[in-house]
């Protein structure tokens, strides 16, 4: 019986162990990805990023730092894409989906090639060209910057907003695509990654549902 008894706590230590080894691995793997050390490169400007998430669709990672006292969220949305196509990502503040969405859109300029970002707001699903135009989204917005890596070929999508109404769970979409419309993103596949990329985002924990 003694060794039995032995025996049973000799494999609830190891198990213990086990599950703080992986859990300390899991954190390394997540500080390396925050510190954007991943494809693409470190971010510009010296920016780092507390939390991080890698989306399930479109080749995408979402970097955040949340600021409780000021309701601020300082944001990175890295994305694989080719130098002409465009991605986006938005807050939607009334409802899941991209009907109601507050997106920013980094694209090449027409004029000059170099990464450039607008923001627009995403009011219907069968949207016209006219729809999209560089406008004030329904929260504000401090800082919006893009930028294109030809390491492995991402754009990333640097912001500071104000979460609307201070809630730390949000409703986000993400999308891609190399079409345009007068010079501006238009319109996406419809297959099941671009049709299925959105989810609801706690920034507080970092839950994704």
């Amino acid at each position: 019986m003694r060794v039995r008894s032995v025996m049973s706590k000799l494999t609830i230590f190891l198990l213990l162990l086990f599950c703080l080894q992986k859990q300390q691995l899991q954190s390394q793997s997540q500080e390396i990805i925050c510190a954007g050390e991943v494809a693409g490169g470190p971010f510009s400007g010296g920016r780092s990023y507390s939390s991080c998430i890698p989306l399930p669709y479109l080749d995408a990672i979402l970097f955040w730092t949340y600021y409780p006292s000021s309701a601020a969220l300082d944001v990175a949305y890295r994305a694989r894409q080719s130098p002409a196509g465009w991605v986006a990502w938005a807050i939607n503040p009334t409802g899941r989906g991209m009907v109601g969405a507050n997106a920013f859109l980094a694209f090449p300029d027409a004029a000059t090639g170099a990464a450039t970002v607008i923001t627009t707001q995403l009011p219907r699903h069968n949207l016209q060209p006219s729809d999209i135009r560089d406008e004030a989204l329904t929260f504000a917005v401090y800082v919006r910057e893009a930028e294109y890596s030809a390491d492995g070929g991402y754009y990333t999508i640097y912001a500071t907003v104000e979460l609307p109404g201070n809630r730390t769970t949000q409703n986000t979409v993400w999308q891609a695509s190399t079409t345009f419309a007068g010079g501006l993103p238009f319109n996406h596949p419809f297959d099941r990654d671009h049709l299925s990329s959105f989810a609801s985002l706690d920034f507080l924990t970092g839950e994704l549902a």
